[in-house]
């Protein structure tokens, strides 16, 4: 009887589990896009220089502060570039995150931002969406928790010799 209520506690605390997923995702998505704005913002000015000198050419304006002999024009080089930059990585990871949900799922796991995750995961505050997706995550985690635990604790008995006839146990050792 014990075993089946630790199994029904697994399979819920992995639907609870489960069932954050999507909203997490949401969150950082929402997070990059916040980033992206006030990055777009920073620029803004020096865009619109860029336009009516450089034909819109960010880096037209960088080499252009690079190349000259005032220091703090070489210094705003360095800033602008590095907010070109941030703006351009930016741009990718919020494509990244706009994309079907496996790729947004994938890019998570392998090439998200540490800072943004860790901006991500400091704000999120836990909820449960009743909405297809989380359900799916939700149920999908749920038995797989689930599996992974019996899998693991029937292996352990297994190597522990238990769960063996004590026939089959003295058969073999004779």
């Amino acid at each position: 009887m014990f075993k089946s209520y630790l199994r029904l506690a697994l399979f819920a605390l992995g639907l609870l589990v489960g069932v954050q997923v999507p909203g997490y995702i949401d969150d950082y998505s929402k997070r990059v896009d916040a980033h992206l704005q006030e990055s777009e913002q920073s620029l803004q000015g020096f865009r619109d220089t860029a336009k009516r000198f450089f034909k819109g050419d960010m880096l037209a304006l960088v080499a252009h502060y690079q190349a000259s002999d005032d220091p703090v024009m070489q210094s705003d080089a360095k800033s602008v570039n590095t907010l070109v930059m941030r703006s351009d990585w930016l741009k990718a990871e919020s494509k990244a995150m706009h994309g079907p949900w496996y790729q947004q799922v994938w890019h998570l796991a392998t090439a998200a931002d540490s800072e943004l995750l860790r901006e991500t995961y400091a704000a999120y505050s836990f909820q449960v969406l009743l909405v297809p997706e989380a359900i799916a995550w939700g149920i999908v985690c749920a038995l797989l928790l689930a599996l992974l635990v019996e899998l693991l604790l029937v292996t352990i008995v297994q190597l522990l010799g238990g769960g063996q006839d004590r026939r089959v146990r003295d058969r073999h050792w004779r």
